[in-house]
């Protein structure tokens, strides 16, 4: 995927959840509100995704876009 596709997906994505991959496997679960040309990721109401779907609050993060493997869009209908 190109870094045009990346951003253009990413600000489609902004005022909606996101699901993140984190190094070291950690998964949050968060409101996109925004991002810069780095990948950090400004997440709100985030979620701990921990082993049998419970969940740990967070809150509002900055996400370093070094740490991100994956960020999954929201889901379209």
């Amino acid at each position: 995927m190109s870094v045009d596709m990346a951003v253009k997906v990413l600000d489609e994505s902004l005022g909606k959840d996101v699901l993140i991959k984190l190094k070291g496997g950690k998964v949050i679960r968060g409101n996109l509100q925004g991002f810069d040309q780095h990948m950090n990721l400004l997440l709100e109401s985030s979620v701990e995704i921990l082993e049998e779907g419970k969940t740990d609050e967070i809150g509002n993060i900055v996400v370093r876009g070094d740490n991100v493997v994956i960020i999954s869009p929201p889901q379209y209908k």
